[in-house]
């Protein structure tokens, strides 16, 4: 395929390794990505827009001395703004915006050596957990091309599972790096609200409840990219803790006696798959062997009421960032015809909400971080197990609204009327929000929690689980993930993709 056939045997932090002993030049290993990018890409469709160019003369000027110098990198398709390299957030209304920025948090994956490669793909505003938007096509999983591959963050997913890159960049408002990582066998940390920067353009994704890291293969690489990013910027409204020494420290670090509270079933709901609550069962028995304490733990909140107050959230969000767009192209009111129908009924139910609504449903948001934080302390635990996702990968298209629900989006959006627009925008909702039975608490409460590949069905397709840590702690989780690696290696099983 290439001159470096053992690219793929590496992490990100391996193929640095190699470039600075000298044993293989950053041109070659940006020829074994580029390669691999352009053989597989038109079978998984993750990226979106490539700069290989780009890459090229970044190579040749050189790539500096950073813990990452000259490893490949894809960057997620949404608000991820690179200067001069289009970025369309997965929506026509995009297609032609060429950025004249870079986003904080590239600039400093480029400042470690980090050389992009291109935009991966993503749906439209990140809004749902599958990555079939209309402008760029379905983004399939590796290990079944008949499967989704999750999303917000799917094109990154699906870039790293099929071992274009080492690694990508991702985001997450409520779920969207745990749930492709579970989805694509991959390791997916959401770190803690505030982490990493969201500038210098934006400030909040959804009122706080987004924030951006990468998905990885290893845990170490995760950890290290953590390390070269994090930080707030000036300016920015509040900070995440500081960590008390470099992420990459606590791997390999032993994690201690370990108190894990255990969800069998759903914090949203209890429509679990069976392979999803045998892969938590599993890990509950896998942690007691590692000698930690795994008790049956009970977060006992207002689904319906905090359900809504999410919604009030993304609606309102999703209303602003249409009507950005439209300012930015200079449209005196926004083309309906730009949006996808489920994009633009969710803006429409936004533009209906008061400002007492929204200011509610975001106290009630933020009072849950109080309410989970100290059912934690009572119980005496450091970390919460449950199933990442509520089954396993699922078929293409499987969230897509019926023929009947497409036609009254499509009414709705000639003629909005109020109280069929929040009908059918909490039936649409409960559709979008079945498989995520227990990602989108920890944004709401900003905790950091990650998806870790420890179960393949029958059929092998990968099955995430997913461990939640204290506000700020994401080193107890660092050092919890890198001893399962250990015990449970999951490094060498790829997909079959040629």
């Amino acid at each position: 395929m290439d001159g470096f056939e053992d690219y793929e045997e590496h992490d990100a932090l391996g193929l640095a390794h190699l470039i600075r002993s000298g044993e293989v030049t950053a041109k070659e290993v940006l020829r074994a990505a580029i390669t691999r990018i352009e053989r597989r890409n038109p079978v998984v469709n993750a990226v979106v827009t490539t700069t290989f160019e780009r890459a090229e003369r970044r190579i040749a000027e050189g790539v500096g001395d950073g813990m990452f110098a000259g490893v490949p990198f894809l960057v997620k398709g949404l608000n991820q703004a690179v200067e001069g390299v289009p970025l369309t957030n997965g929506s026509r209304s995009l297609r032609d915006w060429v950025p004249s920025y870079t986003a904080t948090l590239v600039r400093r994956q480029e400042a470690a050596g980090l050389v992009i490669l291109g935009m991966t793909n993503v749906p439209e505003f990140g809004l749902l957990p599958v990555t079939e938007p209309e402008l760029h096509g379905v983004c399939t999983n590796p290990w079944d091309p008949s499967r989704t591959v999750g999303g917000s963050s799917g094109g990154s997913a699906a870039a790293v599972a099929a071992g274009m890159v080492p690694a990508a960049s991702a985001s997450d408002g409520a779920g969207s790096i745990r749930i492709p990582a579970s989805q694509c066998g991959l390791f997916g940390l959401k770190p803690t609200r505030a982490r990493t920067p969201n500038g210098p353009v934006h400030t909040e994704g959804w009122f706080g409840m987004t924030v951006s890291h990468a998905l990885t293969r290893s845990v170490r690489d995760s950890a290290a990219l953590l390390d070269v990013t994090h930080g707030p910027e000036p300016g920015d409204p509040y900070t995440a803790p500081a960590p008390e020494r470099p992420f990459l420290d606590e791997v390999g670090a032993d994690p201690g006696r370990l108190r894990v509270g255990m969800i069998s079933g759903g914090i949203f709901h209890d429509d679990i798959h069976p392979e999803c609550r045998a892969a938590v069962s599993d890990a509950g028995r896998l942690l007691t062997d590692l000698g930690h304490d795994v008790v049956p733990l009970t977060l006992a909140i207002d689904r319906a009421a905090t359900v809504e107050a999410f919604l009030t959230v993304v609606a309102a969000s999703t209303a602003a960032a249409i009507d950005d767009v439209a300012t930015m192209k200079g449209q005196r009111n926004p083309d309906p015809a730009e949006y996808e129908l489920g994009t633009w009924v969710t803006g429409l139910i936004g533009r209906k909400l008061t400002g007492a609504q929204v200011v509610t449903a975001h106290t009630h948001l933020r009072a849950l971080g109080r309410t989970v934080a100290a059912v934690m302390a009572q119980a005496g635990v450091d970390v919460i197990l449950s199933s990442t996702l509520a089954s396993p990968p699922l078929p293409h298209r499987a969230l897509e609204p019926s023929g009947a629900e497409q036609r009254v989006l499509a009414a709705l959006r000639r003629a909005p009327v109020r109280p069929a627009l929040l009908a059918v925008f909490r039936q649409l909702a409960a559709l979008v929000l079945a498989p995520l039975p227990n990602n989108p608490l920890f944004n709401i409460t900003g905790q950091p929690a990650m998806s870790v590949p420890l179960h393949w069905t029958a059929d092998d397709l990968p099955v995430g689980v997913q461990f939640a840590g204290r506000f700020g702690d994401e080193a107890t989780l660092f050092r919890l993930a890198a001893q399962l690696e250990a015990a449970r290696p999951w490094f060498s099983r790829r997909p079959r993709i040629r």
